[in-house]
């Protein structure tokens, strides 16, 4: 019964994956535009972020509209496909759980935050 089920979702998730990417990228929101210095200015305060996702969760589908929607260029990892990113998030966080920023402080603390909701509000607290 147990291999049923894991095959179920596995079938679900297979046919549910192009369609839910499909429709982000179609609802795709429209970016903040700012002054190209306060841009410049945003972007640099970016580089001390990371973000670990999978591609097509639908919770990183959430922070990565928002970060659409406030126009920053944060880099993202796919912790997913990459076994780099994977260990990475899996050492520094302790957890093989996304999406997740990693944050890294003027002082050089680094800390990671994985709630999707506690993202998107130190995102809008940072830069909107």
């Amino acid at each position: 019964m147990r291999l049923v089920i894991r095959y179920f979702f596995k079938t679900l998730r297979l046919l549910l994956t192009p369609i839910v990417l499909l429709v982000n990228w179609i609802t795709t929101p429209k970016g903040i535009e700012r002054p190209e210095a306060e841009q410049l200015k945003i972007d640099e305060a970016c580089r001390s972020l990371i973000m670990y996702q999978f591609v097509s969760c639908p919770f990183c589908i959430k922070v990565r509209r928002e970060m659409m929607r406030l126009s920053l260029n944060i880099e993202k990892r796919d912790a997913q496909k990459n076994i780099e990113s994977r260990e990475e998030l899996l050492t520094g966080g302790g957890e093989l759980k996304v999406p997740c920023l990693h944050i890294t402080a003027e002082d050089g603390s680094v800390s990671w935050m994985y709630e999707s909701d506690d993202i998107i509000a130190y995102l809008r607290k940072q830069f909107a």
